[in-house]
């Protein structure tokens, strides 16, 4: 049994493997959920991390997989990566395809989001974090299926932050505002952290969730130095 047990949910490359590298050697015993897990066998070997094949839109997949959690220890940190969308025309978008986008990025942080502050109330201390982007707080022409789950996301991480800080629950909302390095090929030429680094969002998560509740963050942006923000 651990005393730090962290979810993540959505896992793949990039920041979650981040986040799961990092976590693993902070002493936090790790649980990976994803659809398909059969990607995350190298990051298991790396990290020792759990992993279960997980659908955030299903009630009760999410319901298995807090109850993997349960028997790991007491829960600390949990993290919404999971991200649905439709990019297109608006009078072109598929319906079903918005429709997934909708169930996965807004209905699926619900539903994560609701297990971890049962568990995590009842404990009185830990942190839920959902990852949004630009498109959370800023809608742009052909986004429409993007910006609508984000825009929920965000809506859900604030009215959560406002019910459950005063109770010991750290809900924090991340605005990644611009590309992540490792999941966009970038011009050699470039400089090297003109994309975002998942490592340093991976820090900037560990340390928010280390801060002290005299001074709680409910909400950060991160974008890198050639942003125009």
């Amino acid at each position: 049994m651990t005393s730090k047990v962290a979810v993540i949910a959505g896992a793949g490359s990039g920041l979650s493997a981040s986040l799961a590298r990092l976590l693993a050697g902070e002493g936090f015993h790790v649980i990976l959920a994803a659809r398909n897990i059969e990607k995350l066998s190298d990051l298991q070997a790396q990290t020792g991390a759990q992993a279960l094949a997980t659908d955030v839109s299903d009630p009760a997949s999410v319901g298995r997989l807090f109850e993997v959690a349960d028997k790991a220890g007491p829960l600390s940190l949990v993290v919404f990566n999971a991200s649905g969308r439709a990019r297109g025309p608006v009078a072109e978008l598929d319906p079903e395809a918005v429709r997934q986008a909708l169930l996965v990025g807004a209905y699926g942080g619900f539903l994560v989001g609701q297990q971890a502050a049962r568990r995590l109330l009842a404990t009185g201390s830990g942190s839920i974090f959902f990852t949004g982007a630009t498109a959370s707080v800023k809608g742009f022409a052909g986004s429409a299926g993007f910006a609508m789950p984000k825009f929920g996301l965000r809506g859900l991480a604030q009215s959560m932050a406002r019910e459950l800080a005063p109770k010991n629950i750290h809900v924090v909302h991340f605005i990644i505002d611009g590309a992540i390095a490792s999941a966009v090929a970038g011009d050699p030429s470039e400089p090297s952290d003109r994309r975002l680094s998942p490592d340093a969002i991976a820090q900037a998560y560990l340390g928010i969730h280390r801060q002290h509740r005299s001074a709680w963050t409910w909400e950060l942006e991160l974008w890198p130095w050639v942003e125009n923000f």
